[in-house]
């Protein structure tokens, strides 16, 4: 089964970077963290959930098999399973928004875009003019 949130992150990722995921994970060893090291670990997490919720999917549907008695050791079995499988469901959720909301607030900067004009400081203010200490009438 196709993994669409971790996907869907890592071309957004390549999108952003210009690169295949595979490039940037060989660049960003290279590297100090990041940027491009968290959003490389976050897809890293997604693709775990993912594959946790496809493990625990999998084992349930073993569990539940049409010719396969239930008793009550399964019971048990099914319970875990099923706790498991919402726990990694929680995850993949959490950890898609959570990139999401990463790359919607990060944007790529086009090359042939000039860099902004580098302003010269402002001329220093003139010295205010000494404040006289006598008491005027």
């Amino acid at each position: 089964m196709p993994h669409l949130a971790s996907t869907e992150i890592a071309g957004r990722i390549e999108d952003l970077y210009g690169a295949p995921l595979a490039d940037l994970e060989a660049h960003a060893q290279d590297q100090p963290p990041g940027m491009l090291s968290a959003l490389l670990g976050m897809h890293d997490d997604l693709a775990l959930a993912e594959r946790s919720i496809d493990l625990h999917r999998d084992h349930l549907a073993r569990l539940i098999h049409p010719e396969r008695q239930i008793g009550r050791h399964e019971v048990s079995h099914l319970l875990d399973g099923s706790r498991r499988l919402g726990e990694a469901v929680a995850v993949r959720d959490a950890q898609a928004k959570s990139a999401s909301a990463v790359l919607q607030s990060l944007a790529r900067v086009p090359a042939s875009t000039p860099p902004p004009p580098v302003l010269s400081p402002p001329p220093p203010a003139p010295p205010l003019p000494a404040r006289s200490t006598a008491h005027s009438r």
